[in-house]
């Protein structure tokens, strides 16, 4: 069986940068002892999450790609011979930013990149203020642990993005990710909100035949302007196999990390079994192309 040690670290964050990134570092310190081959860690891990409110300050904790961050995780993975996926607040030129998620190869270089395509702009969540949608396309990353369809957050409710990646031979979908519960909502709602975001995710990983990897951040984090109740992330970082079957879930109130072996070969398998790519009409499918059809 030819099988991936994929780590999670399912983190809290708190004001101070420098406390966070270490303790990234420690965790991944940690999951490398433990065997791990591919670590990918949350959406925006450096700092909270900022897009609760509109600031144009918070422009400042944006850095270039290559710069501090990539350096840093850089020469963690060539240390620790491991794939690191990280998820970082581009700066890419004066105005123009970008939430992007970057894969530093086991020796250290960067192995690619991936814009976040799909941006919200919703309560306590105002990402469209901050990030220029991405234009580097929907493009799996090749690493040597594989091909690496890596997305984030908001993606992950898009069929069409992890089909894209699937079609171009990904192998794993990897999704950073920042949510949680909106404090005004109900606990039922709550509830259905979470299990929706992990049924969605998993029924990626069944149609197309492939394992996901889906890593959150967890814990309080208060709206500053007070305008909201702030956010409750609410982790549940998981992997699931390519049939959806869930193979490791996190707590949805604590820090965890995890190192998870995923069976690279079954994706083969269950494609034999369950040929939708196969059964694709593509001859069919132009209309996907428009907005709505009236």
């Amino acid at each position: 069986m030819n099988t991936l040690k994929v780590a999670i670290i399912q983190q809290h964050c708190t004001d101070n940068a420098s406390d966070n990134i270490q303790r990234l570092q420690q965790s991944i310190e940690q999951v490398a002892q433990e065997g791990a081959q591919l670590v990918v860690m949350q959406e925006l891990h450096n700092t909270p999450y900022f897009c609760q409110h509109e600031n144009v300050d918070l422009f400042d904790l944006a850095e270039p790609i290559p710069g501090p961050s990539t350096t840093l995780f850089s020469k963690l993975a060539a240390r620790l011979h491991l794939v690191i996926v990280t998820s970082l607040f581009e700066k890419r030129a004066p105005g123009l930013y970008h939430n992007t998620a970057v894969v530093i190869e086991s020796d250290g270089t960067i192995a690619g990149k991936y814009r976040k395509m799909h941006i919200p702009d919703d309560p306590a969540y105002y990402e469209k203020f901050y990030f220029t949608p991405g234009d580097l396309g929907f493009h799996p990353i090749h690493t040597s642990v594989g091909c690496l369809g890596v997305l984030v957050c908001w993606d992950q409710w898009y069929p069409e993005a992890a089909r894209l990646m699937a079609l171009q031979g990904a192998q794993l979908l990897i999704y950073p990710t920042a949510i949680g519960y909106e404090s005004s909502d109900t606990a039922d709602e709550q509830q259905r909100q979470r299990e929706a975001w992990m049924t969605v995710q998993r029924g990626h990983a069944v149609a197309n035949g492939l394992p996901v990897v889906t890593v959150n951040r967890v814990g309080y984090e208060p709206d500053p302007t007070a305008h909201t109740g702030g956010i409750n992330f609410w982790g549940s970082s998981f992997v699931a196999g390519p049939q959806g079957e869930m193979i490791h879930l996190a707590s949805t109130e604590s820090e965890e990390t995890a190192v998870v072996e995923v069976d690279m070969d079954r994706a083969e398998q269950v494609r034999r079994w369950w040929p939708f790519l196969r059964d694709r009409r593509i001859d069919q499918y132009a209309d996907i192309l428009r907005r709505y059809i009236d």
